[in-house]
């Protein structure tokens, strides 16, 4: 009997085991099935305001806004839905910043040296005299602490920024009289915001700050004597050569004027983390983007300004410069003193345009020099 009961255990043994490995197989493939077939959770809606300082469709600032609106929507498979406020449509051009700061929106595109009145510190965040090119402020930005910088400086009033766009070199300005000496500059209203503005003060002129929907009016009333905008694509738009027609290189205020997006912090970090990639990422393109669109129209539109239009074309001399240098330095020496983070920001600045500069002064300077020489173009 005790044979047959061993027998009996020994033969249903490995049934049991057979149904307990065929039902738990059963049941995974049964959970599997089930969350394959389970509908995916929707991500959830976001809905945001971006306001700028730009007017609509102006050619590369506006439109370049306009366009990273609509990315940020395409790449989020219309989730993410951005619109787009022109200056003056909600808020005037130079309440954009407060507007984001203080979340009534979530958004703005414009040029963060606008808000230097708020911090000097801001004036390095689009372009600053004898600063960066658009490919050495990019390697400070991204490689150097400059982003670090910024987000300390913004966090302040609870935005953060994200490079959105570039100009690259910009043009002196537009002037009724030729600029032989710094002494031509005593007395002159200019348009011309941010730190450069500060160095033309300075030099005993007198800088003006008007977003661009405004400057035309006041250039062809006599209100300013001269002005500065962007670039001859822009300045052509802008139909600058119907009130000045001297219009002089190249820009010491801003040798590579670096767009912002800047977005109200507790709303970004609300974000999920693919998200906020999904709106960084679209930033960065905006700003590849921005800066060919200006290296691909700006030698047509110079062509026309001068050939069609009859702009002389003049290049600030060797004096003149020098001045600005000087102006420059004691702009940044009373930049320093205004706190500890303006004094951090100017000496990482100084400490970048070295080294960055190197290379750029070793590689992109004599090449071009060269192949232009070699090959006879002017």
């Amino acid at each position: 009997m005790i044979k047959e009961k061993k027998s009996l255990k020994a033969s249903k043994s490995p049934s049991r085991r057979k149904f307990f490995k065929t039902a738990a197989a059963t049941g995974v493939a049964a959970v599997a099935a089930s969350s394959l077939a389970a509908p995916a959770v929707a991500a959830e809606r976001v809905e945001a305001a971006m306001v700028a300082t730009w007017p609509r469709d102006f050619p590369g600032l506006g439109t370049g806004a306009q366009r990273l609106a609509k990315r940020i929507a395409d790449m989020s498979d219309g989730r993410i839905q951005v619109t787009y406020y022109a200056a003056n449509e909600r808020v005037k051009a130079f309440d954009s910043f407060d507007e984001v700061a203080s979340g009534n929106s979530q958004m703005y595109h414009g040029a963060d040296y606008y808000w230097v009145k708020k911090h000097p510190a801001f004036g390095y965040f689009t372009a600053s005299p004898f600063g960066f090119t658009y490919s050495e402020i990019n390697a400070w930005i991204h490689h150097a602490g400059g982003q670090e910088l910024w987000d300390e400086l913004t966090d302040d009033f609870g935005t953060q920024s994200f490079i959105a766009g570039n100009t690259g070199v910009q043009m002196g300005g537009w002037f009724n009289k030729k600029i032989r000496s710094a002494n031509d500059l005593k007395g002159l209203k200019m348009r011309m915001p941010g730190l450069g503005g500060q160095v033309l003060g300075k030099l005993g002129g007198s800088p003006i700050s008007l977003p661009g929907g405004q400057i035309y009016e006041n250039l062809v009333s006599g209100a300013i004597d001269a002005t500065e905008w962007v670039g001859p694509w822009n300045d052509e738009a802008m139909k600058f050569h119907e009130a000045a027609k001297y219009y002089y290189y190249p820009g010491m205020h801003e040798p590579g004027s670096m767009l912002a997006c800047g977005v109200n912090k507790s709303w970004f970090t609300s974000l999920t983390k693919s998200d906020q990639t999904i709106i960084k990422t679209a930033c960065a393109w905006a700003d590849e983007i921005t800066m060919a669109e200006y290296n691909a129209k700006n030698g047509a539109a110079l062509a026309r300004l001068v050939n069609e239009n009859g702009v002389k074309l003049e290049k600030f001399n060797d004096k003149v410069y020098d001045a600005f240098a000087k102006g420059a330095q004691e702009v940044y020496d009373e930049v320093q003193q205004h706190s500890d983070l303006a004094a951090r920001v100017h000496k990482a600045f100084v400490k970048a345009r070295k080294e960055i500069g190197a290379w750029t002064n070793l590689s992109d300077s004599p090449y071009i020099s060269q192949r232009n020489r070699a090959l006879g173009i002017s």
